[in-house]
């Protein structure tokens, strides 16, 4: 295990035994200044090189700080009253210009096989198109029938989520959703992300992905969800006056659930005798008949 993964088991403990276990939910939580806990490989290593990064930063902080105090100290107008008139020093202007390029240098290749591994699947196990609108995400299964569905905004306001309340499980204002992205755990998963009116982006930060929704255009990345739960994100490109109204949600289930709800969304369809592009699957792979 690395030493990024290690921290962060050991800060998500600290967490839980100080009884913030709220923060180990997909969603922002109140005062919360960190990354939501990751969900996914990618997010894992985005959090292992934004601890490389912070790192760094300590360390150059620390350096620039001590040498200013330092400078401070040591020319002050009473202990050096008469300074010096030197105006070149080749030296240390070729530390001061080698040093931050040395930095980027050590910081670019763990970038780009972040990019990399964040970039697409290479054996993808499934695939989901998610296409973004004013002011509203569609979804595609296209390999479990082909079929779609719309994902809306449950409500705005907290009297309007009271009102949708079901279950004693009131929906998260702002987050939640009509119908829910459903999927498998431990599956290798394709996202296909575009958008049928201006720019959209699909962001999901328990997953490290932040993927920009192009008119024209499928861009592409991939997940593989770790564990169960329900994630929340919401569209990150302004896209209209109603672009705060557009969330994600994405209930991650066992593989066995997702292919109970699959085929579950499918008789529904056969039911309502209903075309499969305009299908709404409003049930929760967890609910029971």
């Amino acid at each position: 295990m690395s030493l990024g993964r290690r921290l962060w088991g050991l800060a998500i403990v600290v967490a839980v035994a100080l009884g913030a276990g709220a923060a180990l939910a997909g969603q922002p939580t109140p005062w919360q200044m960190d990354f939501q806990p990751a969900a996914t490989p990618v997010m894992d290593r985005l959090i292992e090189f934004n601890l490389l990064i912070s790192v760094f930063m300590v360390i150059v902080n620390s350096f620039v700080i001590g040498l200013l105090l330092y400078v401070i100290w040591r020319f002050h107008a009473k202990r050096n009253p008469t300074p010096s008139k030197t105006s070149h020093n080749t030296i240390l202007e070729v530390v001061w210009t080698a040093a931050p390029v040395m930095i980027l240098l050590v910081l670019v290749i763990p970038s780009f096989k972040l990019l990399y591994f964040a970039d697409r699947a290479v054996d993808a196990e499934m695939t989901i198109k998610a296409v973004g609108h004013q002011w509203y995400w569609t979804y595609e299964y296209p390999d479990h029938g082909a079929f779609t569905f719309d994902s809306l905004l449950t409500c705005r306001t907290d009297e309007e989520c009271a009102e949708a309340a079901e279950g004693g499980v009131t929906p998260l204002r702002l987050l939640d959703t009509d119908n829910r992205v459903v999927l498998p755990i431990d599956t290798s998963i394709r996202l296909l992300v575009t958008a049928d009116d201006v720019l959209h982006n699909w962001a999901m930060p328990a997953f490290g992905i932040k993927l920009d929704a192009v008119p024209g255009r499928i861009n592409e990345t991939w997940m593989k969800i770790q564990r169960e739960g329900v994630y929340y994100g919401q569209c990150s490109e302004l896209c209209g006056i109603d672009h705060g109204y557009m969330p994600i949600t994405v209930e991650a289930v066992s593989k066995a659930a997702f292919a109970a709800w699959v085929e579950r969304t499918k008789q529904e369809l056969a039911r309502d005798d209903t075309p499969a592009t305009t299908v709404v699957a409003r049930t929760s792979p967890n609910e029971t008949r």
